[in-house]
């Protein structure tokens, strides 16, 4: 018996403001450049790509192109995106196993 495979885009699950929230948080912890770019791709087809083009001003070649998995985005064009599809990077004190953090090397 033959088993069938479908493609799953993770696009068809991201509905809310919640979901959305979810996977880039997922993307941004893995510190990979492209596949958070590719992230940012998968959340805009998700809004609309023709929407997330005319409010970014952008074509939306120009954005599949960037936010494809081989894209390399401009800063200006990732935060472009960010806003329009209403998420926002936020920072905050870093701190990895074993290493002092920001307070810590200052003393």
């Amino acid at each position: 018996m033959a088993v069938r495979v479908s493609t799953y885009d993770p696009a068809t699950d991201l509905a809310s403001d919640e979901a959305i929230a979810t996977f880039m948080a997922g993307a941004l912890e893995t510190d990979d450049p492209g596949f958070i770019a590719h992230a940012i791709g998968i959340v805009a087809r998700a809004r609309g790509m023709s929407k997330i083009a005319h409010r970014t001003g952008l074509s939306r070649e120009q954005l599949y192109r960037s936010f494809s998995e081989d894209g390399n985005p401009t800063l200006r064009t990732t935060l472009a995106v960010m806003k329009a599809l209403g998420v926002e990077l936020t920072v905050r004190p870093a701190q990895r196993k074993g290493e002092k953090g920001p307070e810590e090397l200052s003393a």
